[in-house]
């Protein structure tokens, strides 16, 4: 993901604080907003048990700050309907996507740098899972919500960090993709002798071989 931006993870922040003001435990948003924003995620996907709810303002609220993307999944279209009238004008920053959140987010959404689940969901390890079996230019965060309401999958994971903020979050970051260099095509370089039979020199060179192949002397 792209270097920390403090700046960023202010504004978010501060703009959530607003939002937020009638919220009964706002400090969870405010804490998502700022740790998506500080990151500068561009793609920002949410897997919901039910209707968006306050978590979902905190990343319209980030992504003011990065120019990126939330996308919202959820299971049907009465959970459409309630998160529109919960997020009122903001739902027009939201894209909303009914499907399975686990198969979306290994294909559609495969580049999201930051997913947040909420423990609720009955798969919601398995979208874990799915998000770190893809391989990423840049890496992403996972974060989830709710976390002491059900069992979660951050008890068995050394790398999740576990925060008693709200329900409990969850936090873990999945790293990016190792860059492999190459030059134009070829593999590992191979010393070669040759020995001149009539002389008795012996010749060294170094020669690369285009991958998959094997030089011999």
């Amino acid at each position: 993901m792209a270097r920390w931006s403090a700046e960023n993870a202010t504004k978010a922040y501060l703009t959530t604080l607003t939002k937020m003001q009638k919220a009964k435990e706002p400090d969870v948003a405010e804490f998502i907003s700022a740790l998506a924003a500080g990151n500068n995620a561009q793609l920002m996907v949410v897997a919901c048990a039910g209707a968006a709810d306050s978590n979902m303002l905190a990343l319209v609220a980030a992504a003011h700050q990065t120019g990126g993307r939330v996308v919202c999944i959820l299971h049907g279209f009465e959970d459409l309907h309630l998160s529109r009238e919960v997020l009122g004008l903001d739902a027009c920053h939201v894209e909303f996507v009914i499907g399975e959140a686990q198969k979306l987010v290994s294909t559609r959404y495969r580049e999201a740098d930051f997913v947040l689940i909420d423990c609720n969901l009955e798969d919601q390890e398995g979208i874990f899972e799915a998000v770190k079996g893809v391989r990423k230019q840049s890496g992403a965060i996972v974060v989830g919500f709710n976390a002491l309401c059900n069992g979660s999958w951050w008890s068995s994971r050394s790398r999740t960090q576990f925060l008693p903020i709200g329900e409990g979050l969850l936090v873990t970051r999945v790293a990016a993709e190792p860059k492999i260099s190459s030059s134009c095509g070829m593999g590992k370089s191979h010393w070669v002798v040759k020995v001149d039979r009539f002389t008795g020199e012996e010749h060294v060179f170094r020669v690369r071989a285009p991958r998959g192949k094997v030089i011999k002397a």
